[in-house]
């Protein structure tokens, strides 16, 4: 991804949002207590796939879990993933 990509966190709707060419791509999360997050869904349409978005999305999504002191549980395939190429620990179940 060459340009610098505009990531809000919509915290009230517990998502992590970006618009690029008229297209939106999303994380979703649920709090659920306990200092933990599950990451249970990314979306990015066709016309932005290949492009790091996904993975930009998760590393936000990542480090707000991080510097909230947080524990993922990463339910989207994707974000597990990106857990183990990254070698980020996931809470245990």
């Amino acid at each position: 991804m060459s340009e610098a990509l505009s990531i809000h966190h919509d915290q009230a709707g517990h998502q992590f949002e970006t618009n690029v060419d008229g297209h939106r791509a999303y994380l979703t999360y649920m709090d659920l207590g306990k200092q933990t997050l599950d990451i249970y869904r990314t979306f990015v349409p066709n016309a932005l796939r290949g492009r790091g978005i996904a993975a930009a999305l998760t590393e936000q999504a990542l480090a707000y879990a991080d510097q909230m002191g947080y524990t993922v549980i990463p339910s989207c395939s994707y974000v597990e993933r990106y857990m183990e190429r990254h070698q980020r620990h996931a809470a245990k179940i």
